[in-house]
């Protein structure tokens, strides 16, 4: 099992000084398989064409991050400030480009517990998912928690851990409410893989980048050129049995080395032969 298990996609927030539609042509063009839409790349008077766009392109959509993905302000969107806004602008999301993204994942978290209040934080949270897990079902997408590194703690953030995710999925008690597990954000959390391979089914989003330690809030790295053990967590991954898309999702504002000022083309490209790499390496590594 040398050849790369998943099929490969990429979240725009990679591609940030990229427009939409440049996002969509240029991944087309260099053979991604999926894309993971950032709904605020999207213009709120034209969004169903633009959804229609990535399909048109041969795009599969793997997932979607709403423009208001957090019930509780945050560092990202501190707006609107009042958590039952924020809800109702998640589920607007949900009504608009569900529709459009048949079997995608929406990506959200917590957001920011009020006076680091996080036990109010995580019991708003599961009970607005319950409120929202069926309107997903219905609309024929899911909803996937993402826990963040500690890095963001009361910035984004209630949850830091993939154990901390599962016990809210388990409180909230829905089969279209699931994960993200984004491999930066959770890499060093202890037994890393043994918690990915406990998640197993419940895992619905993927997505990969590589780590150092940040010189800013948005400092990722390409794929094999960073100290994330990848090649276990992706083998976790698989025997956890997703069978979804890895997906790139690179942040990189405010440092000197921006790969946000580089051939974003060739940053899609290295990261793709980073992730087979990864797993090539680990792969060899197992069988001795």
């Amino acid at each position: 099992m040398s050849e790369f298990p998943f099929r490969f996609g990429v979240n725009e927030f990679t591609t940030q000084p990229w427009s939409y539609e440049e996002d969509i042509a240029r991944y087309a063009a260099l053979g991604v398989e999926a894309i993971e839409i950032c709904e605020a790349k999207l213009d709120p008077q034209d969004a169903v064409r633009q959804m229609r766009m990535a399909k048109e392109a041969g795009l599969a959509i793997s997932a979607v991050q709403p423009r208001i993905r957090t019930f509780f302000g945050s560092k990202m969107t501190p707006q609107p400030e009042a958590v039952e806004a924020r809800v109702n602008a998640f589920a607007s999301s949900l009504k608009t480009l569900a529709p459009h993204a048949e079997g995608a994942a929406f990506v959200m978290n917590t957001g920011a517990p009020v006076q680091g209040n996080m036990q109010r934080c995580l019991d708003e949270t599961v009970h607005y998912l319950r409120r929202l897990s069926p309107l997903a079902a219905d609309l024929g997408v899911t909803l996937a928690v993402e826990p963040l590194n500690p890095t963001s703690i009361n910035a984004e953030t209630a949850i830091w851990t993939v154990d901390q995710a599962l016990d809210l999925l388990d409180a909230v008690g829905h089969k279209a409410c699931g994960l993200c597990l984004d491999y930066w954000n959770i890499w060093q959390q202890p037994e890393c893989e043994a918690a990915i391979r406990r998640a197993g089914s419940r895992i619905f989003v993927v997505q990969a980048s590589d780590w150092r330690t940040p010189l800013s809030a948005m400092d990722r790295l390409i794929p094999g050129s960073g100290i994330i053990p990848l090649g276990g967590l992706l083998q976790a991954t698989w025997e956890a049995g997703f069978r979804g898309v890895c997906t790139l999702e690179i942040f990189s504002s405010d440092v000197p080395d921006s790969l946000y000022k580089q051939d974003l083309h060739e940053v899609i490209r290295l990261s793709r032969e980073g992730l087979g790499r990864a797993w090539h390496d680990h792969q060899e590594k197992i069988a001795g």
